[in-house]
């Protein structure tokens, strides 16, 4: 069979699919090792035997609905590659706005205050995306220097997260960097005894309602990284607006930050009004909404200025 007939039979086959042509030249370009540009170019070739046994069963997948990234084991973000497994929420180029800025408040101080290493949070890491792509953003940035590159402490409540976020750190860090990461299961700050200048955090945040709905098309993305209305011990809170891990979180936060520390975490554009509310209910100072790549609210930075 060749490319061509494939991606004909293919379609069909992923009719339900929301981007099916997507999918077909992801998981092609991932099975053959090149680039959709290679795919163009050499429509009329056969596939090998066992590529062609490898893309028929990941259509297969794909029909159940389990998402392309789980199926390959891989998902870009911010122009990285990260492995992720169903263990880890699948990157999403929205947290994409979350990173960036993150990058830029980081190298700022860095600039303005070229007196100490600085200390940096991803809380609920997950794959560690946030925190590795700025890290990697840092060490490539010539602007920074490289002896005050910040330490980061990656912390999940997940310990098959954590292990993900571990071999991704393997796969993008540099083996002179690796020993400024360390990695802390935790739920919330329970284990976590430092202080940071910077906490980032893409923590739970949709309503367990929307996030046993968003599960049913069989995407396979863990419920405990979702569900933002979940209790300390992981039952069901009384709320129901996906906030229930921020309303824990955030206090949390103001203890874990140094003076004028800032926080930067993303949540719903359906209740980033009331995180940011929240917030400065606990002593932030500065709280601001960021917009994500929709015009959709999404990432509450702010400051805390109490000292400890």
């Amino acid at each position: 069979m060749t490319i061509r007939q494939f991606k004909t039979v293919a379609l069909k086959e992923l009719s339900s699919s929301p981007s099916p042509a997507l999918d077909i030249d992801v998981l092609l370009c991932f099975s053959l090792n090149c680039t959709k540009t290679h795919l163009l170019l050499h429509y009329n070739e056969e596939l090998p035997p066992e590529n062609l046994l490898w893309l028929e069963k990941a259509v297969e997948k794909r029909k159940t609905g389990l998402p392309v990234a789980y199926i390959t084991g891989h998902k870009e973000f911010y122009g990285y590659d990260f492995i992720v497994s169903p263990s880890v929420l699948i990157p999403k180029p929205d947290t994409e706005i979350l990173t960036a800025r993150a990058i830029d408040v980081i190298t700022d101080v860095i600039l303005k205050r070229p007196s100490s290493v600085l200390t940096v949070c991803d809380m609920c890491t997950g794959s560690g995306c946030i925190a590795l792509s700025v890290l990697k953003s840092l060490i490539d940035e010539p602007a920074v220097p490289r002896e005050l590159i910040p330490a980061f402490t990656l912390v999940d409540i997940s310990a098959e997260a954590l292990s993900v976020a571990r071999e991704n750190a393997r796969h993008l860090i540099p083996d002179e960097y690796l020993e400024r990461v360390r990695f802390i299961q935790s739920n919330l700050f329970e284990e976590v005894p430092f202080l940071f200048n910077v906490i980032l955090t893409n923590p739970p945040y949709v309503p367990a309602q929307m996030a046993a709905e968003l599960l049913k098309d069989g995407r396979n993305e863990p419920l405990l990284a979702l569900d933002g209305d979940a209790g300390a011990d992981g039952e069901p809170a009384s709320s129901c607006d996906g906030l229930s891990v921020i309303r824990r979180l955030l206090p949390e936060c103001a203890g874990h930050l140094v003076y004028g520390g800032s926080l930067l975490m993303e949540t719903g554009e359906y209740n980033a009004e009331a995180a940011a509310g929240l917030a400065k209910e606990c002593g932030f100072k500065g709280v601001n909404i960021l917009r994500d790549l929709e015009n959709q609210l999404r990432v509450v930075e702010c400051h805390y200025q109490s000292l400890h």
